[in-house]
């Protein structure tokens, strides 16, 4: 069952990142979407599942091919993001202290930006 929720918590970051891409606050993407401001929430918290149909809505919603609310590199996807792409590819190689130490930077660097 631990697969399922880090497939969860994986989809509802990507939502997150590619609603923040689109500047669209939670309550635009439910509109945009026809999904409750509620469920984009939980969603993006990675505390429930989504169905099919609301997968294509929100894929719809943020401009994106459906497969892209799973991984960051979709060949001929929608959306080209090669730094992503590039910054993944050496995210992948480093150690898990590496990438613990990477995201608190990350996290710190996003916070001075708000």
């Amino acid at each position: 069952m631990g697969d399922v929720a880090e497939l969860m918590t994986k989809f509802g970051r990507l939502v997150a990142a590619h609603r923040k891409r689109m500047c669209m606050t939670q309550v635009e993407l439910a509109d945009a979407s026809g999904i409750s401001s509620d469920m984009i929430v939980r969603i993006e918290n990675g505390g429930t599942g989504v169905r099919f149909p609301n997968i294509q809505r929100l894929a719809d919603a943020l401009q994106v091919d459906p497969a892209e609310l799973f991984t960051a590199e979709v060949p001929g996807g929608k959306l080209s993001r090669p730094n992503l792409n590039r910054l993944t590819a050496r995210l992948a190689a480093l150690s898990d202290a590496d990438l613990q130490l990477v995201s608190e930077l990350v996290d710190v660097a996003l916070k001075s930006r708000r």
